[in-house]
């Protein structure tokens, strides 16, 4: 090899004096860009990944949104991951010179708190901009906790359930854009993916037959035959399958026990029920807390009250996601004797709240006439969340006098 070819490390691949290979100047251009200025480099990207159906200024935009969230150390961690994965795709389509229609539709329809895309409704607020159901219940809910009004993330204009709308033609776009399955890692449109994972898919986890009596298996659909056919537990003898049902059916004698406790209380002689509104107000204290109270309501001929709080009144509620209620029922009315009550909170006539049925017990004096506060049996924060995020909160009371 001659003292030429050794300094040109390879001749050929080098080229001739003076010119520049593309793909080295598109990689020096992309990153004195980015030591220039973070705004050019995803700005540009987003520009050129848009396509000639959206304007660069879409795209600028875009580019600026991303940045102020993965440089904003208060937004989720979620929503900075995927702005980071996002300009990066972004950047990556640009140098591409293309990128797929899927993924800049990714871009264009996604949430604009969580940058994903929605699974079921989608609210806009005055301007356009898109929220998923969930983001706009847990905006909502934050307003009423720091007693402020709600507004939009991107433009600051307010929202609310009467201001904000469903944008159907969203809703059917995002459905109809393919989505990976979390078993098979095939790509199917969203409308179609459940019924996929549900039934379709050979590769999604399944149990054996005999869970019934104690089969533990978890597995993919396309082993379930070779497992069953080997399965140890239709060869059990009477007496070991006798100990498995045992335990298999400690756990369904609380379940049990509740309904048989609520059947039992409808047998009673004096009931009552009613649909109660709580309304948000705030303490009087230096810092202020919201809490819950229902006007009063007559039930068994005396006059009750019940009062709400979240995360039992702790300081901050807002920086917590944890989010739950617990109430108190008050008696108002002077009684001559005392008066023992079972009571329970359900979900309103026209709500989609998941509350679970939960009894409990208090003997009401003139002396003690308030029970202490105890939870109101929400499935999860999300479900408290729909809660907070309405005007007032509506359920409803059932009574039960115990008569000895």
């Amino acid at each position: 090899m001659s003292g030429a070819e050794e300094a040109g490390g390879g001749g050929p691949a080098a080229g001739p004096a003076g010119a520049v290979p593309a793909g080295v100047g598109a990689g020096a251009g992309v990153g004195v860009g980015a030591g220039a200025g973070a705004s050019a480099g995803p700005a540009a990207a987003l520009g050129e990944a848009a396509g000639p159906g959206i304007p660069d200024e879409a795209g600028l935009a875009g580019a600026r949104q991303l940045q102020e969230a993965a440089g904003d150390s208060d937004a989720p961690p979620k929503k900075r991951l995927r702005a980071a994965e996002t300009a990066e795709a972004a950047a990556a389509a640009a140098a591409a010179g293309s990128g797929k229609l899927e993924e800049r539709l990714y871009s264009v329809l996604c949430c604009t708190v969580c940058l994903d895309l929605p699974k079921a409704s989608v609210y806009q607020c005055t301007n356009g901009h898109l929220m998923c159901a969930g983001c706009f219940i847990h905006l909502l809910a934050d307003a009423r906790l720091k007693e402020e009004q709600a507004t939009c993330p991107n433009c600051r204009c307010e929202i609310s359930k009467s201001l904000c709308c469903r944008n159907l033609a969203v809703e059917k776009a995002v459905s109809e854009l393919p989505s990976e399955c979390g078993f098979c890692l095939c790509q199917f449109p969203r409308s179609l993916l459940e019924r996929h994972q549900k039934e379709e898919c050979q590769d999604r986890v399944t149990q054996c037959k005999y869970k019934r009596i104690g089969c533990p298996w978890h597995g993919p659909f396309h082993e379930l035959t070779v497992h069953e056919a080997a399965c140890a537990h239709p060869t059990k003898t009477g007496n070991e399958l006798m100990e498995i049902l045992d335990e298999m059916d400690q756990s369904h004698r609380k379940e049990m026990q509740l309904y048989n406790s609520i059947f039992s209380l409808l047998s009673f002689e004096k009931i009552g029920y009613t649909e109660v509104q709580f309304r948000p107000y705030r303490t009087d204290d230096f810092i202020t807390r919201l809490y819950y109270e229902t006007p009063r309501f007559t039930v068994l001929n005396q006059t009750w009250v019940l009062k709400a709080r979240v995360n039992d009144s702790e300081r901050n509620p807002n920086l917590s996601c944890k989010r739950t209620l617990s109430f108190q029922l008050l008696l108002k009315s002077k009684v001559t004797a005392p008066l023992e009550c079972s009571f329970l909170l359900l979900k309103g006539p026209y709500d989609d709240v998941k509350i679970s049925p939960v009894i409990y017990h208090f003997v009401f004096t003139n002396e003690s006439n308030e029970t202490d506060y105890v939870p109101l049996p929400i499935v999860d924060s999300v479900e408290c969340n729909k809660l907070l995020a309405a005007k007032n909160i509506n359920l409803r009371l059932f009574l039960f006098q115990i008569q000895k």
